[in-house]
């Protein structure tokens, strides 16, 4: 029995990674075909769709009445982004340049968007109000980002113009939310399932193991973009990704009746998170660009958080 349970999960982190890839390749075809900008149209688009497990743990999270699991899978999935997944597209590319696509504002706004839900959770919960100011917040990014680049001027009609997609693309980028909505809703039954076995938070297993598999594909998307050197759509879907997980905790506390409580501990999530953004924000900052140095770094305070997290 608990060898076909962890088979299960295993292939559900297989379908996340087989659905999201269908998800992220066509939208970057939309992404050329509409001659937007490859940062502006991730961080708006693929930022959301490439946050689709993310929904679909959630929404099975909110079900089973378990919002520990969409907690931890949310607040982990930034810490996997800033730490782990940044960092491995500046090792294997060489570093990142974002020269022209974020000023100091926008990222200032970015990164504060991100933080706020690590901020609200402090005190152990989560309120209705709380859960509306989020949301609102996500919506002025997005306001912001989007005078910033013009995604909806006429110049970029085309955008509305349903002739401009395939049906091809449409047809995968289906197919592959519905794999990743049936792998989620397996990985939240068996994260349940697991807890239960060796009496450990969902939240933990959140935290630590569906982070990283809700993450899959923005991992997918470092492959995709070392090996065709488009290293902007990724920046701008894993900046994009991080803000859509403030909108997705916002949704949850209030699919969750308006409130969220919870028993866990958050400061050591908090503090890394806080680390991560700041790495980032520091970096940007003062060069526009993350070196392969300074990915090592990032990488390396990872693992210094899955050793505060396992020896707690």
């Amino acid at each position: 029995m608990l060898l076909f349970n962890f088979s299960l999960y295993i292939i559900a982190f297989i379908l996340i990674w087989f659905g999201s890839g269908l998800i992220v390749s066509s939208t970057s075809k939309f992404s050329q075909k509409l001659r937007l900008s490859s940062f502006a149209f991730s961080f708006v688009f693929l930022g959301l769709l490439t946050s689709t497990p993310e929904f679909s743990v959630g929404l099975q999270a909110v079900a089973n009445h378990e919002p520990s699991i969409f907690i931890g899978n949310l607040l982990g999935g930034i810490i996997v982004l800033f730490l782990v997944i940044i960092p491995l597209l500046a090792v294997l590319g060489n570093g990142i340049s974002l020269k022209n696509e974020l000023d100091d504002k926008t990222t200032l706004a970015t990164l504060g968007v991100i933080l706020a839900p690590s901020l609200f959770i402090l005190d152990k919960k989560v309120t209705n109000l709380e859960g509306v100011i989020l949301i609102v917040l996500y919506i002025v990014l997005f306001i912001l980002v989007e005078k910033k680049n013009g995604i909806f001027d006429r110049s970029n009609s085309q955008l509305l113009n349903i002739k401009a997609y395939s049906y091809k693309d449409i047809l995968k980028i289906l197919v592959g939310i519905g794999l990743v909505f049936v792998a989620s809703s397996i990985i939240v039954d068996k994260t349940i399932y697991f807890a239960e076995l060796i009496k450990i938070s969902p939240f933990y297993i959140s935290l630590l193991v569906i982070a990283l598999g809700t993450d899959l594909p923005e991992i997918t998307l470092v492959v995709r973009s070392v090996f065709s050197g488009k290293k902007d759509i990724a920046m701008g879907d894993y900046i994009g990704a991080g803000a859509a997980s403030t909108l997705l905790f916002g949704i949850f506390t209030l699919l969750n009746q308006g409130e969220v409580l919870t028993v866990s501990n958050f400061i050591v999530t908090f503090v890394f998170i806080s680390i991560a953004l700041l790495f980032f924000y520091f970096f940007m900052h003062r060069t526009k660009y993350i070196s392969r140095a300074n990915g090592i770094l990032m990488l390396g305070f990872y693992i210094l958080f899955i050793m505060f997290e396992l020896t707690r």
